[in-house]
């Protein structure tokens, strides 16, 4: 006869060690204002230059022919440059598309039908420390037909 002998079932190892605790980082403190003191603005708003702030000239370029802004803003760019302005860009913003679907026929053959998209090409400029000659020489600035300029100051 055999005899069982009184074993527990065997327990399942994983083959991860196991984690340790984790130490939480102490708090910091430097994302709070500092009373009495001014923060300074971000890249976005403009920087500060001897307590004033740096106006910044935002230029977004608009057009349906992706070579007709390339040569828009390569002018821009040119001509901010010359005027000793600190330009970065452009930057390729997203390419607006849009559809229409026409039936072919006005009464019949519903299945028949053209798709036609009118894309938008957009550029963005931003010119950082704009002097009076580079605002006066990009005010006087002629762009190739089809091109939409919008110009902010910031």
């Amino acid at each position: 006869m055999a005899t069982k002998k009184n074993t527990a079932p065997a327990k399942k190892t994983s083959s991860r060690a196991k984690a340790s605790p984790r130490v939480a980082a102490p708090k910091s403190t430097s994302h709070k204002k500092p009373a009495g003191k001014e923060v300074q603005p971000t890249s976005l708003t403009g920087g500060k230059k001897g307590g004033v702030t740096v106006p910044r000239v935002r230029i977004i370029v608009r057009s349906f022919d992706y070579t007709v802004i390339d040569e828009a803003t390569k002018l821009i760019v040119e001509t901010a440059e010359r005027g000793g302005s600190l330009v970065s860009g452009p930057v390729l913003m997203p390419t607006h598309i849009r559809k229409y679907t026409v039936n072919r026929s006005f009464f019949i053959r519903k299945d028949a039908r053209d798709q036609y998209e009118i894309r938008t090409h957009k550029r963005l400029i931003d010119i950082k420390e704009p002097t009076s000659q580079t605002i006066e020489a990009l005010q006087n600035l002629s762009l190739p037909a089809g091109v939409d300029v919008e110009i902010k100051m910031i």
